[in-house]
């Protein structure tokens, strides 16, 4: 069975999540994610990350190719380009000549408010996820612009494309009142690097009162039926305390107690298969793109149980 143990290769402790989740990874997942869990969990040099992800960036320099899989064929969009970022800010690679490439494709992307689509009219004519519509004249949107600007401002990377993005994070922030779960956690990647710390610290409280208020996170998983589900969400797509505070640094972590932090980890590390993945809790639309999807998923799930101490490796 693909789960039964570790690699022979392997240095981790047979039975640990992480020895679990390895075999999974070679079994089934993309050569950018066997690369990403490599470095992350076996020690192996980021410079086998960046020339996985460099087949995935088109000549404008933003990244296609399905890349996020939901989205399909080789254009660059908005949402592939996010993923992009994050895997380079893993592995300490954010910056440089590189970032100067994506930070022209913003620009060439943006609307007329300085920020960021869901999803550019150049997906019209390939495959995309039914949940997210190709429109002709797309509106700026926090889920796309938020992660992308606070992992810019953490990286300490400076580019004018960052101005009036960075306004519009901060109005759509301050603005958020009704509001479902992945914008919260984009307001979060926003905030988590945002530059002016105290703001951010102020923005975070008020989002994390909304949070509660609205029951946007599960804080017993043992009561899960008492949770609602977002409009539009598939069923089981639930939201933790751990998809909101991946690390103990965020300013998401201060919105949850200790006891709910650790039943939400709790929760995490029983979601691990049989197979050594972690499901995808988000609506399947194609087959290819739910197996695509679980090495992914499972990679952030190590990744927060390492940074929460729930093991070492």
């Amino acid at each position: 069975m693909a789960g039964s143990g570790a690699s022979p290769h392997s240095p981790h402790s047979p039975g640990s999540p992480l020895a679990r989740a390895e075999p999974f990874v070679w079994l089934t997942a993309r050569v950018l994610e066997q690369r990403r869990f490599a470095h992350h969990f076996l020690g192996k040099d980021a410079d086998a990350v960046e020339a996985a992800l460099a087949a995935y960036q088109g000549d404008d320099g933003g990244y296609g190719y399905a890349l996020e899989p939901d989205l399909r064929g080789p254009v660059s969009q908005p949402l592939h380009t996010a993923h992009a970022l994050r895997v380079l800010d893993s592995v300490g690679r954010l910056g440089g000549r590189l970032v100067e490439r994506v930070c022209r494709y913003l620009t060439g992307v943006s609307t007329k408010d300085g920020a960021l689509p869901v999803l550019h009219p150049s997906q019209r004519g390939y495959p995309a996820a039914p949940f997210v519509p190709v429109l002709d004249d797309p509106p700026s949107a926090l889920l796309a612009t938020g992660p992308v600007v606070g992992l810019l401002h953490r990286n300490q990377v400076w580019h004018a494309w960052l101005f009036r993005a960075t306004d519009f994070c901060w109005a759509a922030v301050d603005a958020l009142e009704m509001s479902h779960p992945y914008e919260v956690e984009a307001a979060v990647a926003f905030l988590d690097g945002a530059a002016d710390r105290s703001r951010a610290e102020a923005a975070a409280d008020r989002l994390g009162r909304l949070v509660r208020e609205q029951r946007l996170a599960v804080l017993d998983p043992a009561r899960l039926a008492e949770f609602p589900i977002s409009p539009g969400y598939a069923p089981g797509e639930h939201h933790f305390p751990h998809d909101y505070a991946r690390v103990p640094q965020s300013l998401a972590r201060r919105w949850f107690t200790d006891e709910e932090m650790k039943r939400s980890l709790d929760h995490l590390e029983a979601e691990q298969r049989e197979d050594g993945g972690w499901p995808v809790r988000w609506r399947a639309w194609a087959p290819g793109t739910a197996l695509e999807c679980r090495p992914m998923v499972t990679i952030e799930a190590l990744r927060t149980l390492r940074a929460y101490g729930r093991f070492i490796g």
